[in-house]
């Protein structure tokens, strides 16, 4: 065979041992995917809204309404809050409606009471007295039935069966306003203005009393202080005045046709505040409340009678 037919015959060899033969391959190693889980979500903060003396602003509110109802001056909240603009406040913003801690961390210790050394005298036995010994008569020993010498008592008569009255259900009572403080019984009150009380208080619908009467009739101060707010900032109130007269106690004037008075101002029982119309009202009349600590209490508990 010459070389030509061999290398012809050997490389059709070589192709198909190259074909069959096994390549090696890199060992595959599977190596467990580790997630990192994500950071723990921050602890919310404490909502303020549940301590005592905060408030959270709902839709509809306005700083001098959030101050009536809290028997507050809003030149004082704004204060506490910081607020550049007291116009400015939003829903679900948590405001303070009472005053801050003059000074933080003290607290005032309790007065401990020193121990009673009273000597409590021993109370006395009681002594009955003896009874003198006297003769029976003959009466009383056929009074004696037992034998014992002595005659029988007298039978008692029969008792009649106690009925028992039917226990009734106990109604709990309705809250009533906290109790009034030293300063708050020191407020001399008269009647705010002259005419017919056309609406009483009801705590769920009318928060005070309504007096009517004549267009430019004079308004007066129910009692003495200081004129916490003078405007018509708040929505039903018309031109209002709001009088403060001790810590817990104030009074409201609504409906004005005009109103005499500046914030600030100290005010005589008796002055002429305002003048009666009817802003923001269907009929002239004078709308008066006496809020205590911010609660609508019914005026005529109040009031002088007339």
């Amino acid at each position: 065979m010459t070389k030509k037919s061999t290398l012809f015959v050997l490389l059709p060899l070589a192709v198909l041992t190259a074909c069959t033969s096994t390549p090696q391959q890199a060992p595959v190693v599977e190596r467990p995917i580790t997630r990192r889980a994500p950071p723990p979500a921050p602890a919310p903060a404490p909502v303020q809204e549940n301590r005592e003396g905060y408030y959270t602003v709902r839709k509809g509110d306005t700083l001098i309404r959030i101050a009536l109802d809290h028997g507050q001056n809003y030149r004082d909240i704004v204060a506490w809050n910081n607020l550049a603009n007291p116009n400015d406040i939003k829903v679900d913003q948590v405001l303070r409606v009472t005053p801050p801690e003059e000074a933080p961390g003290v607290r005032t210790a309790a007065v401990v009471m020193p121990p009673d050394t009273t000597k409590v005298a021993p109370v006395p036995k009681k002594v009955e007295p003896k009874g003198d010994k006297k003769p029976y008569a003959e009466a009383d020993l056929k009074n004696d039935k037992d034998g014992d010498g002595r005659p029988d008592p007298a039978p008692k008569p029969a008792e009649k069966p106690v009925q028992l009255a039917s226990v009734k259900p106990s109604v709990p009572a309705a809250a009533s306003a906290p109790a009034l403080s030293a300063e708050d019984r020191e407020v001399s009150w008269m009647w705010p203005a002259e005419g017919r009380v056309v609406g009483q208080f009801d705590e769920g619908k009318n928060k005070g009393i309504d007096i009517a009467g004549r267009p430019g009739q004079q308004v007066l101060a129910a009692g003495a202080g200081k004129v916490m707010y003078a405007g018509s900032g708040i929505r039903g109130y018309g031109n209002l005045v709001i009088v403060k007269h001790s810590n817990g106690l104030l009074s409201a004037y609504a409906h004005n046709r005009s109103i005499l008075v500046k914030e600030g101002q100290s005010v005589g029982k008796g002055q002429a505040i305002a003048e009666m119309g009817d802003s923001d009202s269907d009929s002239v009349k004078l709308h008066f409340e006496i809020r205590q600590q911010g609660k609508p209490v019914d005026p005529s508990k109040f009031l002088p009678n007339r």
